[in-house]
């Protein structure tokens, strides 16, 4: 099979992570796994392989593309996409990353390619992995805490608050449409759906 891509989301494995902001990457790749189970056109099959991810194979834009989540928690994940990468063919240019972003509130979206990894371990090991920052991001706001000198990695590793939690199904379907709008009509369409992304004001209280 000749699949045109992948789509990692980043998170760590475990029930005790499902719901934290770290594990937004894993939200919107298993929504796009619901989507494709509903819908036989786009022919969802898991792949079993061995190694350190989940893997499946679903028809997105009118091909084949795959859909990732590495199993090996979040500072080890380049090792998982690099496997998927040399076993199925696919270049650096046709990763999309799908990851929490600290300076972006949650509410805002930024669809880009290369670029630093503003700290985050799992860019970092991927960029470290494939020799190359030339990947696509979806970044997925997560904001920053409130609370002085809170450790950005207990913030991470925490449940969204009720509110927030509210907006995530929002959120994480316009960003799965963004990856639609880049595979049919390119970067700069895919950047405005995006990137111009905001939840009005009266569900943000």
């Amino acid at each position: 099979m000749d699949y045109k891509g992948v789509i990692v989301g980043l998170g760590n494995p475990g029930p005790e992570y499902e719901k934290t902001r770290h594990n937004v990457g894993f939200m919107l790749v298993d929504h796009l796994l619901r989507l494709a189970g509903e819908r036989k056109s786009m022919r969802l099959e898991k792949i079993d392989e061995s190694g350190d991810y989940e893997l499946w194979s679903a028809k997105l834009a009118g091909s084949f593309r795959l859909l990732a989540k590495p199993m090996t928690y979040m500072n080890r994940s380049g090792r998982a996409v690099s496997k998927i990468c040399g076993r199925h063919t696919i270049r650096p240019e046709d990763v999309i990353v799908v990851h929490d972003e600290l300076d972006l509130p949650v509410g805002r979206m930024k669809f880009k390619k290369d670029g630093g990894n503003n700290g985050h371990n799992g860019l970092e090991s991927i960029q470290a992995s494939l020799g190359t920052p030339a990947f696509f991001r979806l970044r997925l706001g997560v904001g920053r805490p409130d609370v002085p000198f809170k450790d950005i990695s207990d913030w991470v590793l925490e449940p969204f608050d009720k509110n927030s939690a509210a907006l995530l199904p929002a959120i994480i379907a316009h960003a799965a449409k963004g990856l639609d709008v880049f595979y049919r009509r390119g970067m700069s369409f895919a950047q405005q759906h995006v990137n111009s992304f905001a939840i009005p004001e009266e569900e943000m209280e």
